[in-house]
This record gives C-alpha cells, structure tokens and sequence, in this order.
C-alpha cells in the first residue's frame, strides 16, 4: 500500500470501530501487567472476570509479592496456566519491588527483563499506562489479519510486528493495536472470516484470491 492507501486502510477500520480500546480492565500499571499476563492463551471476557475478586485482594504491588501463592492459583485458576502464571505475578512483583523502587518501568528494555512480561506485552502495557505507541502488541489477530491481508507472510510475531511497523508510520501504531484487535474478533475471525462485511476487504490479499475461485 502507498502513503493513501495506508491512511484510508487506518480510517476505514477507525469507521467501523470508533470504540476501539483496550478490553481489560485496570486501575493501576501493575493490575494492567497482571491483566496482561493473565489473558495469554485465555479471552479478555474471563480474565476481566477473574481480575475483580484478585484486585481487591491485592490492592498494592506487595500484596501481589506477598500473596501466598496456593491462594493465588485458586483465584486465577479460570484463566488457564494457572500454576506458571501465579508464579511470573509473584515474582514480577518483587523484581518491581526490589529494581524498579515499586514502579513499574516504562522502557521495552525494563519491562521485558520482568517475570512473565514478553514485547507483546511490554508494547500493550506501554500503550495503555504510558501511552508511548513503540510496536504493535502481535497477538492471535494481528497475526491472523497481516498474514490474510498479505501485510506479512511471517509466522512469528517478532517478524510480523517487524514487518508492520515498515508499513505503517508511527502515528499510527497506536491505533493499529487497538483497531487489529477489534476487526479480528468481530469480522476477521479465525474460522470463516466475515470477507462480506469487512471493511477494508479492498486490500486483502485473502479476499482477491476467494474471488478468482469464483
């Protein structure tokens, strides 16, 4: 896509999503940590679900630290992993403590060297408490969307986000993250894609192909 094509892609999908934020909820950075590591392999729905009985056991970052860790597992069991999950909380919350005078960082750098804390989500939690747009957070949409599309034939999100961000200019990362997320559960999604209804099917990689079959 051209410089045009690119800024008409961003507001069509702004059009049809003008609500488009993060879907967990958080009060705090470190609640958006636990938030975000609690909904690896697990919806936003469940862990939104989850986060309000643990928040309001564990109001500061040492609660987290120094939760029991049995009592831990049994409050976030419903979102799955539940054992590895408990244990990167506990210890993100002392390396937090013990480095990061209790604040959590805000550079790639320091949230990545945290127990549990990936680029995804170093890039959702620098979006989100920070507001600083460094990457695009590639998770199961965002692959799924560049690879239909044709943005990315990488299969890794590493490479994916490396490839997006040679397409898009900065000024739109931060709505890229928000804007995948939400074309991919409610029209991109993984099992017959809504081609019919999407949007931005013009530039589709995917959708050129289905219509040649026909």
């Amino acid at each position: 896509m051209n410089k045009s094509e690119i800024k008409d892609f961003i507001n069509c999908l702004k059009v049809s999503y003008p609500d488009a934020t993060c879907s967990l909820d958080f009060q705090t950075p470190f609640q958006l940590v636990v938030a975000v590591m609690l909904s690896a392999q697990c919806t936003d729905e469940r862990v939104n679900k989850t986060t309000p009985k643990l928040f309001t056991k564990c109001k500061t970052i040492e609660d987290f630290a120094n939760i029991p860790i049995e009592e831990l597992e049994n409050i976030i069991h419903p979102c799955g992993f539940y054992k590895n999950k408990a244990k990167n909380i506990k210890l993100c919350a002392k390396q937090i403590l013990e480095q990061f005078n209790g604040t959590v960082p805000n550079t790639m750098k320091d949230l990545t060297s945290l127990a549990g804390v990936g680029r995804k989500s170093a890039n959702v939690i620098l979006l989100e408490v920070f507001g600083i747009a460094e990457g695009i957070a590639v998770d199961t949409h965002a692959k799924r969307i560049s690879n239909l599309i044709g943005l990315s034939s990488e299969k890794t999100p590493e490479k994916i986000e490396q490839d997006l961000i040679k397409i898009f200019p900065k000024e739109y990362l931060k709505d890229i993250n928000h804007l995948f997320v939400w074309h991919g559960r409610n029209c991109c999604v993984a099992r017959s894609p809504k081609c019919d209804k999407c949007c931005v099917r013009k530039y589709c990689k995917y959708f050129s192909n289905l219509n040649l079959k026909f």
